[in-house]
């Protein structure tokens, strides 16, 4: 059996590859990637070298290329990963992220179509619901919550979302969808929130926090999603669509001060900038679906995966310092 990964040298993606490689080490994982700046072909380093693997440097809006390694491959399924994912950048180049994230999941679903009806896992975000009030804690996200996106970047995935739904409904194309909560973990870019103001606060340097730093978040660790996928895969509905979240909400300015606390840093540290425009107030993920469904659970406290986490940035200096 043969898997494509599609941007599996980026941070989830990548996490992905070990943790299928390790858990099914007879089949075959292809790894599609177009090496933007997120991501890093040494990441995939303990790859190098299997017989079961192979990266194709491939762009997946390159209709060519893509059909090229599909007729190579004959793959079994395909998980896409591949995807712009930083709200700010989309806020200044919006054209990119639709590029990638619409174009880019069409070209992947022909292929899937035209080499065998292939079976299809779109990775998408919470973020395409839109926000929550802070002061309604009872509220949550479900799979039939509406679509309301607040940036460029969720607005890229929602599109991807409706149009892998349509594909599903209309050619019969064997499709999932995941919606996770914020992930975090090794071998994430130093531009999101826990490994920026990990490395700065290792680095003694002023940690900015957006607004008043109340927005609240639900952080998964990146091994519980990657479990969630893969179960998805082999136990999930064609058509549906699953919430994948961590229980474990927070407001950004408390994940900073934990971080301050784990690495020995003042809380003085902290600055707070002006915010982002459109900032989503609060996530929160409602995943009864995927629990009763499919007997899933996170199973990593998020205490133990920062310190984890922190320990990672600890130990790979040389992984970090060339993104910086």
């Amino acid at each position: 059996m043969t898997i494509i990964v599609t941007g599996g040298a980026g941070f989830i993606g990548s996490n992905f590859i070990f943790y299928y490689a390790d858990k099914y080490p007879q089949r075959r994982i292809v790894c599609m990637d177009k090496l933007t700046y997120a991501g890093n072909l040494h990441t995939l380093a303990p790859m190098q070298g299997r017989a079961n693997f192979r990266f194709v440097q491939a762009d997946i809006c390159d209709r060519q290329a893509v059909y090229q390694i599909f007729q190579e491959e004959q793959p079994a399924a395909v998980v896409n990963f591949a995807a712009e994912s930083h709200v700010d950048r989309s806020i200044a180049d919006p054209a990119v992220f639709l590029r990638t994230n619409i174009l880019g999941t069409q070209v992947l679903m022909d292929a899937c179509r035209n080499f065998g009806n292939i079976r299809f896992h779109q990775v998408s975000t919470d973020e395409v619901y839109g926000d929550l009030p802070l002061d309604r804690p009872e509220l949550s996200f479900a799979e039939d919550s509406p679509i309301c996106t607040s940036s460029p970047y969720s607005a890229s995935k929602a599109g991807a979302d409706l149009l892998a739904a349509a594909y599903c409904r209309t050619y019969g194309l064997p499709v999932t969808i995941s919606r996770s909560s914020n992930n975090y973990g090794p071998y994430q870019h130093p531009e999101k929130l826990i490994p920026l103001m990990i490395l700065r606060a290792l680095a003694d340097k002023p940690l900015p926090v957006y607004g008043t730093g109340k927005n609240i978040r639900d952080w998964l660790h990146v091994e519980d999603h990657c479990s969630a996928i893969d179960l998805i895969l082999n136990d999930g509905g064609i058509g549906e669509i699953y919430n994948i979240g961590g229980g474990c909400e927070l407001q950004n300015v408390d994940v900073v001060k934990m971080i301050c606390r784990a690495v020995g840093c003042p809380e003085a540290l902290i600055t707070y900038v002006a915010d982002r425009k459109g900032h989503d107030l609060r996530y929160a993920m409602n995943t009864r679906k995927i629990e009763t469904k499919l007997g899933w659970q996170p199973e990593i406290e998020f205490a133990d995966g920062l310190q984890n986490t922190i320990q990672w940035y600890r130990e790979h200096p040389q992984w970090w310092k060339t993104l910086i």
